[in-house]
C-alpha cells in the first residue's frame, strides 16, 4: 500500500512555520542584508502576511529580489524617510530611495488625525520601492473604520492598448472599505493582464501563460513566460479600458507625487535590482464624516448582500481571509526546501 502523503495534514516535501516564526526569520535575513532594524521589521511582517493570507507571488517569492536590490545599491535599506509638507488634506513624503512601508508606517497616525478632523486625506509619496501587494497598504486602515484607496506605478513591463513597446509598469491599484459587524472588504488588482510576479512563478513551475495575456519581444502573442520576461511585456487587462486606468495610475503615481513614471525606472546600472523606484498615493476617506448617522459600514453590507443573492460566491479578499484564519490556526505550509534555503540565509550560510 502507497502511504497517503497527506495522512499527517501536511503534503510531502511542505513544512509548516507560524506567522510570527516566519516573520522573525525573514527579519534577521534583512538585517543581515544591510537593513536597519526597524526596515527589516517592516518587510518582514509584510511578506510573511503575504505568505501567511496565500498571496505567495508577493511572499517569501519576493525575498531574493529583495536582497538583490538592496545588494547593489539599487535602494537604500536604512533610510528614513522625510516628511515634506503636511498642510491641508495633503501629506507629501520623499522615502530617500527607500522603502515605501516605512514611509507608510510614518505617516499613518497623521492620516488617520487628517481624516478624522477634515474627512479626508491624500498621501504622496515619492522616491519610493514598492515591491508587495498593496492589499497591507489599506487593510489595517479600513479596520480602524476608514475607506482608502491607493496606486502605484511600477516599471516599464505593459504595452499600451494600440501600443507596440511597454510604457506601463503592472500599476496595481487596492481599495478596503470598512463594513460593520465584519471584515473589511478589500480589492488588489494590477492593471496588466496578470502580475509579473505571477509570470515568474509561471515560468519557474514550467506552466504557460493564458491567451492574450503577453507579446513576445517582436510584439507577437506568446503564452511562453519566458518570451515575455525576456524582452517580451505584458498587455493590459480589458483591452483600452485597463490601458486607461494604467495610465490614470502613472499620473496619481509619478506625475502628482514627483516620482518616476514606469518608463523612467532604469536600473541597468545596478546588476541585480528588482525593485521599481517610483511613487505611490494613498487616500484616506472617513466615510461617516458629517453624516447624521453611522450608516456607511451597514450600506456596504448590503451591497454585499445583493452581491451574494446575485450568485456571486467569492468576494475580493474571501480567499484571503479563509487562508489567513487556517495559517494562524495550524501554520503556514511552504515547500520544506524553501523554509531550509531561509533558515541558512538567516544564519548566514
Amino acid at each position: 500500500m502507497t502511504a497517503n502523503p497527506e495522512i499527517f495534514g501536511t503534503p510531502r516535501n511542505t513544512a509548516t512555520i507560524s506567522y510570527g516564526d516566519l516573520a522573525e526569520l525573514l527579519a534577521t535575513i534583512f538585517r543581515h542584508a544591510g537593513a536597519s532594524p526597524a526596515v527589516a521589521s517592516l518587510l518582514a511582517a509584510n511578506c510573511a502576511g503575504c505568505e501567511r493570507d496565500g498571496a505567495t507571488s508577493h511572499g517569501v517569492f519576493r525575498i531574493p529580489g529583495y536582497l538583490a536590490s538592496i545588494a547593489s545599491g539599487w535602494v537604500d535599506a536604512r533610510a528614513e524617510p522625510r516628511i515634506e509638507s503636511a498642510e491641508g488634506a495633503v501629506v507629501r513624503v520623499d522615502a530617500m530611495n527607500g522603502f515605501a512601508q516605512p514611509a507608510l508606517e510614518l505617516v499613518t497616525p497623521i492620516l488617520i488625525e487628517k481624516a478624522a478632523n477634515d474627512g479626508i486625506a491624500l498621501l504622496s509619496i515619492r522616491n519610493s520601492h514598492h515591491f508587495s501587494a498593496l492589499w497591507p497598504d489599506v487593510e489595517p486602515l479600513a479596520e480602524a473604520g476608514l475607506l482608502a484607496l491607493t496606486m502605484v506605478n511600477s516599471f516599464a513591463c505593459t504595452v499600451p492598448f494600440n501600443g507596440h513597446s511597454p510604457v506601463f509598469g503592472t500599476n496595481p491599484i487596492a481599495f478596503a472599505a470598512p463594513r460593520a459587524d465584519a471584515p473589511p472588504l478589500v480589492a488588489d488588482l494590477a492593471t496588466s493582464a496578470m502580475a509579473n510576479g505571477d509570470v515568474q512563478i509561471a515560468f519557474r513551475e514550467g506552466r504557460s501563460l493564458p491567451p492574450g495575456h503577453g507579446v513576445d519581444s517582436a510584439g507577437r502573442p506568446t503564452t511562453d513566460p519566458a518570451a515575455v520576461l525576456n524582452g517580451g511585456a505584458l498587455l493590459p487587462f480589458g483591452g483600452y479600458k485597463g490601458s486607461t486606468i494604467s495610465m490614470m495610475i502613472e499620473i496619481f503615481g509619478a506625475a502628482l507625487t514627483g516620482g518616476k513614471f514606469s518608463f523612467e525606472v532604469d536600473w541597468s546600472t545596478h546588476s541585480g535590482a528588482q525593485t521599481p523606484h517610483t511613487g505611490q498615493v494613498l487616500i484616506v476617506i472617513s466615510p461617516d464624516f458629517g453624516r447624521r448617522d453611522s450608516s456607511f459600514g451597514r450600506r456596504v453590507n448590503g451591497l454585499v448582500e445583493q452581491l451574494r443573492m446575485s450568485g456571486v460566491s467569492r468576494l475580493p479578499g474571501d480567499r484571503r481571509q479563509v487562508t489567513r484564519r487556517r495559517s494562524l490556526r495550524d501554520g503556514i505550509v511552504m515547500p520544506l526546501q524553501q523554509l531550509e534555503d531561509l533558515r541558512r540565509r538567516a544564519d548566514g550560510v
